[in-house]
């Protein structure tokens, strides 16, 4: 009895997640295979696919996306039916271990929490395993030669993607280092990835401008608020994606807590939605407490 109640245990323990995350371009899927080595996973989420054993076995590549926008909602899985039938196979397979990469530490919570997983609860950095002439090698494949690497044998890829696939690359893993081996010795097992070229990679990547992004949020701010006046908007951008700073007035009598909050994620959730980049923080500062709301000046007058 006390083996069966261990069995049943152990069959409906949590997946443990790891992460790998660092700026698009820096090798953190062509490093990945030594960070699974290391720590004995053997799935990982990807640019929207589920890999396991070098297989692909869910989801669908952000690399075949024409736009890089389209790209990014792939690989944060926001579209429902694509990350519930990654999510549906990731019950199934009980899956023990798995590796979300991503482009920053919320990137990769929203992939978890996306996909019904525990938060990750190790995350790498790709600093921490590769060097900065390693990183920099990497940033110059990606935007002068438009390489990606996906990290499956390239008959998968050519089977599923045959567009994109552009050739295979063969590297020696050790597995007491995270560091991928050159030299051929016999303390690894050789591995397989494929480059592939996206076809986004090809027209260039689209930017968002700050105007973009003001307009974008003072139109959330009229959705969400229109009591409240906004009267600056700053925004900052890093490897983690977009800060934004909004100072605003808020009419006397609100609740300040509850409307503060619900702001935020608004304007999180619908600048992320419509396009796909990665908005890290919002901050809202209240400059003043109006004694008159925004629009009073515009009601019309009555009528004698």
């Amino acid at each position: 009895m006390a083996d069966f109640v261990k069995s049943l245990l152990q069959k409906f323990k949590p997946v443990m997640v790891y992460a790998l995350v660092g700026e698009s371009g820096t090798g953190k899927s062509y490093r990945s295979k030594g960070v699974m080595e290391q720590y004995g996973i053997r799935a990982i989420i990807d640019d929207g696919l589920l890999i396991q054993d070098d297989k692909i076995i869910a989801g669908r590549s952000a690399k075949r996306e024409k736009t890089y926008m389209g790209a990014v909602r792939v690989a944060l899985f926001d579209d429902k039916e694509h990350r519930d039938s990654v999510a549906k196979i990731l019950r199934k397979t009980r899956i023990k271990k798995i590796l979300l990469i991503g482009t920053s530490e919320k990137m990769v919570t929203k992939i978890a929490m996306r996909l019904q997983l525990p938060q990750p609860q190790k995350i790498i950095h790709i600093e921490e395993i590769a060097s900065p002439e390693e990183i920099e090698k990497a940033q110059k494949s990606r935007h002068v030669e438009g390489k990606h690497v996906i990290p499956v044998p390239s008959i998968e890829v050519k089977q599923k993607y045959p567009t994109i696939f552009s050739n295979s690359l063969h590297d020696l893993i050790n597995k007491s280092s995270f560091l991928l081996k050159k030299k051929k010795n016999n303390s690894g097992r050789m591995i397989e990835k494929s480059i592939v070229k996206p076809e986004f990679s090809k027209k260039g990547r689209i930017e968002i401008s700050e105007a973009a992004l003001t307009q974008m949020t003072m139109h959330c701010v009229n959705e969400c608020a229109p009591d409240v006046k906004v009267k600056k908007i700053a925004i900052k951008k890093d490897s983690r994606g977009y800060r934004l700073l909004v100072t605003i007035d808020v009419p006397f009598g609100t609740q300040l807590t509850g409307k503060v909050h619900k702001l935020q994620q608004y304007i999180i959730d619908k600048i992320e939605s419509f396009t796909g980049i990665l908005i890290e923080d919002v901050n809202i500062i209240i400059d003043k407490i109006t004694m008159e709301k925004r629009d009073s000046a515009a009601q019309p007058k009555n009528k004698k």
